[in-house]
């Protein structure tokens, strides 16, 4: 039986390096991701996903399963973006898809990628998306991704972003309801 992202932890803090392989492998897609869309730059979002890592290393010792851990690893991260947009003057920057070498940006199914007419729409409609995804206010933005990438919960949600659950369930509302018209408009 699969350990746990608790476990894991757990096992890193009593000093199982292994442990912490298994986690940061289990997680760094979505987290890079979530950073990536909501830093604009590449180098920026980079180095604030290095020093969330490194925030969760530091606090190994001190980890204590109150909530799960994607919870806890997300709240890093929300807070070490909050911290970056404050020193910029609170600049959100937005989801953009203006590097093609980009490996986050959203990428279409293997079967739609066969078939040059399906590509091209899937392509566009990944393009409406992303430029949806941009128009959106950050709460919302980060509300969304928040639950795409990282798979929380409206609960966890909220504890990562120092909310409450129903202003966490009317982002998410509203950011469904906007992306769904972009794509279907």
């Amino acid at each position: 039986m699969e350990a746990s992202d608790e476990q894991l932890m757990l096992a890193y803090a009593a000093g199982d390096a292994t442990a912490f392989e298994t986690l940061y492998a289990r997680h760094k897609g979505g987290l890079y991701r979530f950073v990536l869309r909501g830093i604009k730059e590449r180098g920026i979002a980079e180095e604030l996903f290095q020093e969330i890592w490194v925030r969760v290393i530091e606090a190994r010792q001190r980890y204590a399963p109150q909530a799960r851990f994607t919870t806890w690893l997300y709240t890093i991260a929300h807070n070490r973006m909050v911290d970056h947009w404050r020193k910029r003057g609170l600049n959100v920057v937005p989801l953009a898809r203006d590097d093609p070498d980009d490996p986050a940006p959203l990428e279409p199914a293997a079967e739609a990628a066969r078939e040059p007419q399906r590509q091209a729409e899937t392509n566009e409609q990944l393009e409406r998306l992303g430029r949806a995804l941009h128009a959106l206010p950050p709460a919302q933005r980060e509300a969304f991704l928040m639950r795409e990438e990282g798979g929380l919960s409206l609960a966890e949600i909220a504890t990562a972003t120092g909310s409450n659950e129903e202003a966490v369930k009317s982002r998410l509302r509203y950011a469904v309801a906007k992306l769904r018209e972009a794509l279907d408009g």
